[in-house]
């Protein structure tokens, strides 16, 4: 593996990513979102996003999963995980690692 030293002289590596079955419900411009995808990153984990729109009553898929409409949320398995970025975290840490 080569270090960060050598990274930043412009060589690239990548690592394996890990398989998962979570799907993300999120918006790119949402900064809650943003942190549980940086926290996925950091953990390699291989996740599906689905965006959705910026109008609450237009969410409908995200009411149906979870009664709600906030975002992020999270479907890992069977493991539900609505409108709350630090719990997303807190389990994907708890979960997969660091």
């Amino acid at each position: 593996m080569l270090s960060v030293a050598g990274a930043a002289r412009g060589f690239a590596y990548s690592l394996p990513m890990i398989a998962t079955e979570i799907v993300l419900y999120q918006a790119e411009w949402c900064g809650y979102c943003a942190r549980v995808r940086a926290v996925m990153t950091d953990l390699l984990l291989d996740y599906r996003i689905v965006n959705v729109p910026r109008n609450h009553g237009e969410r409908t898929i995200v009411k149906e999963l979870f009664g709600r409409t906030g975002i992020p949320s999270l479907v890992d398995g069977a493991v539900k995980i609505a409108d709350d970025d630090d719990a997303i975290i807190a389990y994907l840490r708890k979960t997969y690692g660091k």
